[in-house]
């Protein structure tokens, strides 16, 4: 491809060309970080093309591109404008997505096409052309739910994410706008591995995610003191992962039109999204997925099989593609009888152990405490 047609498919170009061999010293830092990324996948800047935004975050743009001249690839740039300006914290963020994503072979994760440092920080992947889900749920609003559409994607998502769990990382910003859209509408990848990282006992060092996707553990109207930490482990990728399956079954979003102060602290008075005209199959998956104890929730393998389960007793049932969610309908009859209530009930018997073991705890601290105050009453 030459200069001139690829300045007419991508104007910005020019322009993005034109600040890679840019000085200014607006964007220079004195922070210092070494690199540790393997050569093996890094890109040489020159033979990336860029074109136009399909995405915008807090500290990253997203551009349709080229990749050395012919596959068509997402590129995520790292603001600033230069590498020198990057602070030393974002950059240390950037090299662990790197590292992490160039690991992950998953045919529901974004395929890694490698990264480059210089002159600015950028991460290159397959070019998912569908959208994100988030895209996908709002265009779907004017039709009623896709059952089987629903019950897809929200078993591609699971999927990735057992695999991601069995390999320790915690995503901690699953929701919709994270999850790509194939072209041809049948699949979903899972994406933006910036907040990921592997399980720490020890704890987790800061909030992470996005409000209205995120588990009631790790909301907080408090900020936390220097050196403290938030202990919560992979399930708050379980309880994400329950809203955005809702958000299929109901082409909606979670709290809508809440700010975000009342939808965190409404989700930590263990209030959750209406399950009326759920399929009565999948109300106890949701419950189990969003409990407010992370210890009563799924794991994904679990969910795994019970939503395989689910969509091949749909299929087998003669349903078309179309399968839609109204008032009118029983899901009874159409999902068949499931054999699915043993996982079911092994989410709803952890609830039940952790409530006894709370009553049990009640009972013994309320003969105790009496004892107590008889004894340093006596004392005194």
């Amino acid at each position: 491809m030459s200069t001139a047609s690829s300045m007419m498919l991508y104007p910005n170009y020019p322009f993005l060309m034109s600040s890679f061999g840019r000085s200014d010293d607006r964007c220079e830092s004195d922070e210092q970080f070494n690199f540790t990324i393997s050569k093996d996948l890094l890109l040489d800047a020159k033979d990336v093309l860029m074109g136009h935004m399909i995405g915008e975050g807090a500290k990253a743009i997203v551009y349709k591109g080229i990749c050395r001249y012919k596959c068509p690839v997402a590129v995520k740039v790292v603001q600033p404008c230069e590498t020198s300006a990057v602070s030393i914290e974002d950059k240390q963020q950037f090299q662990k997505e790197v590292l992490l994503l160039s690991s992950m072979e998953h045919n529901n994760i974004v395929k890694f096409v490698g990264a480059c440092i210089e002159p600015q920080l950028m991460i290159v992947t397959e070019l998912v052309e569908g959208g994100s889900l988030h895209k996908f749920i709002l265009n779907s609003r004017s039709s009623p739910p896709n059952l089987k559409k629903a019950l897809s994607f929200a078993l591609d998502i699971s999927r990735a994410m057992e695999f991601l769990h069995s390999n320790g990382i915690i995503h901690r910003d699953l929701n919709p706008r994270n999850v790509l859209v194939t072209s041809d509408m049948e699949m979903v990848k899972l994406a933006d591995f910036g907040l990921a990282r592997e399980y720490t006992i020890g704890g987790m060092t800061c909030e992470a995610g996005t409000y209205r996707w995120m588990a009631p553990e790790v909301c907080s109207r408090e900020p936390l003191k220097i050196g403290e930490k938030k202990h919560y482990d992979h399930k708050v990728d379980v309880y994400s992962f329950a809203l955005i399956f809702w958000a299929l079954l109901t082409n909606q979003t979670p709290f809508s039109g809440i700010n975000r102060a009342s939808a965190l602290y409404f989700v930590k008075q263990g209030k959750r999204p209406s399950l009326k005209n759920i399929p009565d199959e999948i109300v106890p998956i949701l419950e189990s997925c969003w409990a407010e104890d992370s210890e009563a929730r799924l794991e994904f393998r679990e969910i795994t099989i019970l939503l395989e389960k689910l969509l091949n007793d749909l299929s087998s049932a003669g349903t078309s593609n179309d399968t839609v969610i109204s008032d009118e309908e029983s899901y009874d009859d159409e999902m068949g009888d499931l054999d699915t209530n043993c996982l079911i009930q092994k989410g709803y018997r952890r609830m039940q152990k952790l409530k006894e073991k709370k009553k049990k705890k009640k009972k013994v601290m309320s003969r105790i405490v009496p004892f107590f105050k008889t004894l340093f009453s006596s004392k005194g």
